[in-house]
C-alpha cells in the first residue's frame, strides 16, 4: 500500500515554519509497512491544493494532508476535500459543541469563525482524537473503481501526532491488510565519519542486502555524530527485536567504543547516567565553548545533582593538553566535585591546525586528555568540541567499553 503525504501552508514553502509534520509521518508510516514514495507541499491556495491531491491519489492509495484546518480564511483543506470528493460540507453539531466547551474552558468567548472547523465533508468522518479546535477527518472516496483514503491532521505536531497515533496509523495498516511488524533500533555513534562507517560495515551492508532479513542505513545528524539504524520486519515486535539485537552485536564488535547510546540517547544523557550510577559529581571548565556544555547538561539535570556548576572565563596563558588539565582540576576544585572537565583552544591558533581544541577530564584516579582538531566555523567547532568532550569523559569512565 503507499501513502502520500502533502503538507499544507504557504509558511512552508516561504521557510517561515519547518515542516517535521512530513519526516515524522514518513518513519511512521515504515515502521507499520506502509510505501511512502512521494511528500510534498503546497501553499494555501484552493487551486494548486486540489491539483496535487488529486494527482498524489492517482499514485496512491491513501494521503494525508497535514495543515489547513484551522478557522480562518486560508484554512481550506476541509473545502478543498470534499470537492474531490463532489459532496458537500455539513456541520457537525457534536464538533461544534465541543469547539465551544474548549473556549469556555479556557474562559474565553468563541470567535464564530471557529464554526468553521466543525464543517466536515459528507461521507467523512471526524477523528476520535481531538487535543484542540482542529478535528481531524477520514475521508474515504472511489476514483476509477480504486478505493482510496484522505486523511486531515492539523499542522500543530503534537496534534497531528495524537492523530495519527490514535486513529489514522492503525487505520492504513487495517486498509494494508499488512499484519508483519517493522521494528527498528538506532545505533548513535561519535568519532567516526559516515563515509568511513559505511566502509567498515560495507561487507555486513551488503550480506544483509542479499538475505533480505534486516537493513542497515546511515544519518549523518551534525554534533549528535552519525546514527546507524538497523530495521527487520517480522510477525512479532518480538522476533522483530531478536533479529536487530543479533545484528546490533555484529555492529558493535566491528565499531566498539564509537558506540555511545541507542534510540534517543543523548551523549550528555549517557554521561549522566553514568555518573549517576556511579555517585560521582562533575563540573566544567569552559572558556571556548562559553557555557554550551553546561546549558546542554543542565537541560537534563534542572537540579543539578550531578552536574553541580562550571566556570566560564578566559584561561589566559594556558594551552594544549596540560592547559586543558589544569582548568579541568581548577574547576573541579573551585567548585568540589568528584570529577572536572574542560575544553580549550590553542592561546596561538596560528601555531596550530585550523579548528585545534584541547580537552581533559580530571578524574578521582587520574587526568586524561586529547587533541583534536574540529570542521567547520566557530559555532560550529564549539558545538563538536563539547560532544568530544563528553565523550572522551564517557571513555574513561568505563574504558574497558
Amino acid at each position: 500500500m503507499r501513502c502520500e503525504v502533502v503538507a499544507v501552508g504557504t509558511e512552508l514553502l516561504l521557510g517561515q515554519i519547518v515542516d517535521t509534520n512530513s519526516s515524522w509521518i514518513g518513519e511512521n508510516l515504515a515502521l507499520i509497512g506502509i510505501d511512502s514514495l512521494f511528500q510534498v507541499k503546497v501553499g494555501d491556495n484552493f487551486g494548486r491544493m486540489e491539483a496535487t491531491i488529486r494527482q498524489a491519489l492517482e499514485r496512491s492509495d491513501a494521503v494525508i494532508c497535514c495543515g489547513g484546518l484551522g478557522p480562518t480564511q486560508d484554512d481550506i483543506t476541509r473545502d478543498v476535500i470534499a470537492a474531490i470528493m463532489g459532496v458537500e460540507m455539513v456541520r457537525d453539531d457534536t464538533i461544534a459543541e465541543h469547539i465551544r466547551d474548549i473556549f469556555e474552558g479556557r474562559g474565553r468567548p468563541m470567535p464564530e469563525n471557529n464554526l468553521r472547523q466543525a464543517d466536515v465533508p459528507v461521507g467523512a468522518a471526524t477523528i476520535a482524537q481531538m487535543p484542540g479546535t482542529a478535528p481531524g477527518l477520514v475521508c474515504p472516496l472511489t476514483i476509477d473503481g480504486e478505493d482510496k483514503v484522505v486523511y486531515a491532521v492539523p499542522g500543530v505536531p503534537h496534534e497531528m501526532r495524537e492523530m495519527m497515533e490514535g486513529t489514522v496509523l492503525d487505520d492504513l495498516r487495517r486498509r494494508s491488510g499488512e499484519t508483519s511488524i517493522i521494528h527498528s533500533r538506532v545505533i548513535r555513534t561519535w568519532g567516526y565519519g559516515e563515509s568511513a562507517l559505511a566502509e567498515t560495515l560495507a561487507d555486513h551492508v551488503e550480506s544483509l542486502d542479499e538475505s533480505g532479513h534486516a537493513t542497515i542505513a546511515f544519518q549523518a545528524s551534525g554534533i549528535e555524530g552519525i546514527k546507524v539504524r538497523v530495521t527487520a520486519k517480522a510477525e512479532s515486535h518480538a522476533a522483530a527485536e531478536k533479529i536487530i539485537a543479533a545484528e546490533v552485536e555484529l555492529i558493535a564488535e566491528q565499531i566498539g567504543d564509537h558506540i555511545f547510546g541507542y534510540d534517543d540517547e543523548t551523549m550528555e544523557s549517557v554521561v549522566l547516567g553514568m555518573l549517576r550510577e556511579r555517585g560521582l559529581t562533575m563540573a566544567a571548565g569552559e572558556s571556548l565553548t562559553g557555557g554550551i556544555l553546561a546549558t546542554r547538561i543542565t537541560a537534563l539535570d534542572p537540579n543539578m545533582e550531578v552536574f553541580r556548576g562550571g566556570v566560564v572565563s578566559m584561561v589566559g596563558d594556558l594551552d594544549g593538553e596540560d592547559g586543558a588539565t589544569i582548568a579541568a582540576r581548577a574547576a573541579r576544585d573551585a567548585i568540589g566535585t568528584d570529577i572536572g572537565i574542560a575544553v580549550i583552544g590553542p592561546s596561538d591558533p596560528d601555531a596550530h591546525p585550523p579548528g585545534t581544541v584541547f580537552a581533559a577530564v580530571a578524574l578521582p584516579d587520574g587526568d586524561h586528555a586529547k587533541t583534536v582538531a574540529l570542521p567547520g566555523v566557530l559555532s560550529r567547532i564549539r558545538s563538536y568540541a563539547v560532544i568530544t568532550l563528553l565523550d572522551l569523559l564517557r571513555k574513561r569512565l568505563d574504558p574497558a567499553d
